[in-house]
């Protein structure tokens, strides 16, 4: 007599004279019968109670069941991990059949226009979080809506997700990944002929400190405290302090404790600008800007802030919407990525806390993604 567990799970039995109901009691072992992942029908014995044998074969049956599992989940791998982006997404459309007929064309405009341009011949199982930063990059880079970009990433979402469910993924290569929240457009950005004529609009001060600031990345309060004994080579300006916003007196830099400076490059115009200043007007301590009225103090804040908004009031020269005076270190960050500068000499020389400051406010100047590079890369290949 043998008794059957769950389908599947084998039996077990004793092989005695006694009733099922005596076997507690039995001093006889109990045994076991199952199929093996062979199909072949298998018997062990030796087992001192019915709880034993149970376990046993419980512990046979996950073992079976948790190879079929795995071997599944290797067969979607193999199936799908080579598989490239653009031949899954069309896989996965099929699927899709909630969709609305206006859903399924935005749908389609997001994968002809963002999504498939980006990413159409990338292997399935090469995301990661990287990969879906950069994807994010490269819509900031090309300027596209924050709402379209919220559109193009949430689509991705959703392919990518489906892609974890079938085991292509350790971890998801969503995680840490920040939705598209960046507005390139708050770092108001003077173009090159904007920059001159507001400069021009300005008086003297006005124009030196937006050389500073625009030449040399300086803060405007690192401007305000320019001095003519840090100019410590023709082509090196060391930031030592800053007129403090708060107290309008002379302070340390921002991040940085008392005594401790950074170096950035003096471009020649920008020297000129300085060594024509002195000559007009002098220096008080190696000062350039003194408060008018205090020779002791420094340059008030204030004051530059109130010839920006008579430039701007005067409405005589284009100044692009949304600018500030900030707008002028942006220009320096702008000109010195567009022109190949390493992100690791701006951050530095723009004092950022990190280099994750630095390109958190500016990646979307920094060249193009891995697919422009290899575009550029392949022109300089062909023959």
């Amino acid at each position: 007599m043998s008794r059957a567990l769950a389908r599947g799970m084998g039996t077990f039995f004793k092989e005695c004279v006694h009733s099922e109901s005596g076997w507690p009691k039995c001093p006889h072992p109990y045994k076991i019968r199952y199929r093996n992942s062979a199909g072949r029908q298998v018997e062990e014995s030796g087992f001192p109670t019915q709880k034993r044998a149970i376990d046993r074969l419980t512990e046979i049956y996950n073992a079976k069941n948790s190879r079929r599992v795995g071997q599944s989940k290797l067969e979607r791998i193999q199936k799908y991990g080579d598989m490239r982006f653009e031949a899954y997404v069309a896989e996965w459309k099929e699927g899709q059949r909630h969709l609305s007929p206006a859903s399924v064309r935005h749908l389609e405009s997001l994968l002809q226009h963002h999504l498939l341009p980006a990413l159409a011949s990338r292997r399935m199982d090469s995301f990661d979080h990287k990969v879906v930063e950069g994807f994010i990059r490269s819509m900031e880079r090309n300027s596209v809506g924050l709402a379209t970009q919220s559109n193009a990433f949430d689509k991705l979402k959703m392919v990518l997700l489906d892609a974890h469910r079938l085991g292509l993924y350790e971890d998801s290569p969503l995680e840490g990944v920040k939705p598209p929240q960046y507005d390139p457009s708050r770092a108001v950005i003077p173009s090159l002929d904007e920059l001159r004529e507001i400069r021009s609009a300005g008086d003297d001060v006005f124009r030196l400190v937006a050389d500073m600031m625009s030449g040399c990345g300086l803060r405007n309060g690192e401007a305000l405290a320019v001095n003519v004994k840090n100019i410590v080579a023709d082509d090196v300006y060391r930031v030592r302090e800053q007129v403090n916003q708060t107290t309008g007196d002379y302070a340390p830099l921002k991040h940085r404790k008392k005594g401790q400076y950074r170096d950035v490059p003096l471009p020649a115009r920008v020297k000129a600008t300085v060594d024509g200043f002195v000559e007009k007007y002098g220096v008080v301590d190696g000062y350039l800007l003194r408060n008018p009225k205090d020779l002791s103090g420094a340059f008030s804040l204030h004051v530059l802030q109130n010839r920006w908004r008579r430039i701007k009031a005067d409405g005589k020269v284009q100044i692009p919407e949304g600018m500030t005076l900030y707008g002028f270190r942006h220009f320096f960050a702008s000109n010195c990525l567009s022109h190949g500068i390493p992100i690791t000499d701006v951050a530095e020389w723009m004092g950022h806390k990190s280099i994750e400051v630095t390109f958190k406010t500016y990646r979307h100047l920094m060249p193009g993604s891995i697919g422009s590079a290899a575009k550029i890369l392949d022109m300089g290949l062909a023959t």
